[in-house]
């Protein structure tokens, strides 16, 4: 998991301004999520699990979609709800468990 992020950020895909957002969500969701996925039928998932991959995909979100401003014209981070509003409420550990093996 960690490798796909350094990757991530090795090739600067979620700061190119080339890239519209929802271009880069699509990538995200095509290529990055499968990457980290890959077997997760067969996983027992912890919670501590849960929580890391939850942290992954945040920090993946907040790159992709960036601070926003808010009322008072201040620049801030995007906060979890508000990145849970935009994907869909799709998180990764909900698209690991719809995977599963029953």
């Amino acid at each position: 998991m960690q490798k796909v992020f350094f990757f991530m950020s090795g090739i600067k895909l979620e700061e190119s301004r080339a890239l519209n957002r929802s271009l880069k969500l699509k990538i995200y969701k095509t290529l990055i999520r499968p990457v980290v996925t890959y077997g997760c039928e067969a996983w027992t998932l912890r919670s501590r699990n849960e929580q890391q991959l939850r942290i992954f995909e945040q920090k993946i979100l907040r790159k992709i979609f960036g601070p926003i401003q808010d009322e008072n014209g201040f620049w801030r981070i995007s906060k979890n709800h508000e990145l849970n509003e935009v994907i869909g409420n799709a998180d990764i550990v909900r698209f690991i468990k719809s995977r599963r093996i029953a």
